[in-house]
């Protein structure tokens, strides 16, 4: 049997006034913000007390975005007749994200957690050069990562946690124990 001719528009039509009927569930962006699941991947903040300069993340990036300059300054010896050290200090810290790809390896190789991913998302901007944001910037970020979730009560103990309580209730079972005094033995006095 042949369709009716005009039987498709007539079916388009009736979807077209079915939904017409119902209410928009579009939200308009800029007036009305969305709501974000609470991990989620933005833009990376800096931790900047925790960075070391250690260049691994700057090491790692596949794309070469993050821009890490510093130099070397000399700390006085901690005690009389001790050593003089030195350590890196933070002169620049800048990720160019025209060139980022937002993979996170940069944040999963950071032995020192200074690096985050914040759930800011309105960064964009006219000019394709102002994309390279510094430490500043990236350290206002910082305050908008929201804290890592709680333990799951019913997980297991971590280690490092478990052996700690048990020294420390062994040291507490030392301390409450009353010491016994002990007998003079012969040929004593």
């Amino acid at each position: 049997m042949a369709p009716i001719p005009g039987s498709g528009l007539a079916k388009g039509l009736a979807v077209t006034l079915r939904t017409m009927t119902r209410k928009s569930v579009t939200a308009q962006y800029p007036d009305t913000q969305p709501d974000l699941p609470p991990r989620t991947r933005g833009v990376i903040g800096l931790f900047e007390e925790n960075c070391t300069v250690c260049m691994l993340c700057a090491r790692e990036c596949p794309d070469w975005c993050i821009y890490i300059d510093s130099h070397k300054e000399t700390v006085p010896a901690a005690t009389p007749g001790g050593r003089e050290r030195s350590r890196n200090v933070l002169d620049r810290f800048a990720i160019d994200f025209s060139l980022c790809m937002y993979c996170g390896i940069c944040i999963e190789v950071c032995p020192f957690d200074a690096l985050f991913w914040s759930p800011e998302f309105e960064y964009a901007e006219t000019d394709i050069r102002e994309l390279t944001h510094e430490r500043d910037k990236l350290r206002e970020w910082m305050w908008t990562v929201p804290a890592p979730p709680a333990l799951d009560p019913g997980a297991e103990e971590p280690k490092e946690i478990a052996a700690a309580r048990k020294t420390a209730e062994k040291l507490a079972a030392a301390q409450a124990e009353p010491e016994e005094p002990t007998e003079p033995q012969e040929g004593e006095s």
